[in-house]
């Protein structure tokens, strides 16, 4: 009777084991927004972003879900996504622009790549401005380049693994004006270094600061002007830089951090 009793025991404990393991995968939800139909080397940066993250996805760690409607940016479609993912698109109408705010506004997790940011004097979205820390596109290289970033926050975990400076693979590099730099809630985390200067063949940035990694504090966001055509995912170090900003993007949520489950 004894030993029955040992086996139902045994079997109940592994049975409760099971289910606990089974309920902490996936660990949380990421919504990728993309659009096939912009310029061709953002539609290529869209196809190995996704194809780079669903790998990420292996043994079903979280979940990532990927649409081309940004008619999807409902306040009812997005509430259960812990991090909303900007691969090469940002909201248009004035529907989809109130949802991302309130999003935002109440902990949301934003990760933007490249063009995600672009706003100039015709985007007519203030709040988005302010987002990012106040800055506006100013000028661009062209063609795209590779270029030697400077990690300016070597303890941050999103860069405490990375070396002080490094070659980031071809982009086409954006500058804004005013820098987000300053802007005392925007934590800068990378930024192209002054060696690149003048940097571009046909469009040129000659001098300036140019942060290319960032944080505004005020929200669990961070924004990559990396993004542009088909050789950003070519380089390991930028790749762990990629994956430790939306680690911590995700990890920073408020209502607890997924990843100690």
């Amino acid at each position: 009777m004894k030993t029955r009793i040992s086996w139902i025991v045994t079997i109940a404990l592994v049975s409760v084991s099971i289910i606990a393991e089974a309920q902490r995968y996936p660990r949380f939800k990421v919504l990728a927004f993309y659009n096939k139909h912009v310029e061709r080397a953002h539609v290529e940066f869209a196809d190995d972003a996704i194809k780079f993250f669903k790998g990420l996805t292996i043994g079903n760690g979280f979940v990532f879900d990927t649409t081309s409607r940004m008619s999807d940016l409902t306040e009812e479609k997005i509430k259960d996504y812990q991090l909303l993912m900007m691969i090469n698109d940002f909201p248009h109408s004035t529907e989809q622009r109130k949802a991302f705010e309130r999003y935002m506004e109440n902990g949301g997790g934003w990760l933007g790549f490249h063009v995600a940011a672009y706003n100039d004097r015709s985007t007519n979205w203030p709040w988005f401005v302010n987002f990012l820390g106040g800055s506006v596109f100013n000028r661009n290289s062209w063609p795209p380049l590779p270029a030697k970033l400077v990690i300016e926050d070597t303890k941050h975990p999103v860069t405490k693994a990375l070396p002080p400076t490094f070659i980031a693979p071809l982009n086409e590099w954006y500058q804004w004006k005013p820098s987000p730099r300053d802007n005392k809630k925007v934590k800068v985390l990378a930024s192209l270094s002054v060696d690149n200067y003048p940097l571009g063949l046909k469009d040129i940035l000659p001098d300036g600061d140019t942060p290319v990694v960032w944080t505004n504090t005020d929200y669990r966001m961070i924004y990559l002007n990396m993004g542009h055509g088909d050789n950003i995912f070519s380089d390991a170090t930028q790749n762990k830089l990629i994956i430790d900003a939306f680690r911590w993007v995700v990890a920073n949520d408020k209502k607890g951090d997924p990843f100690k489950k």
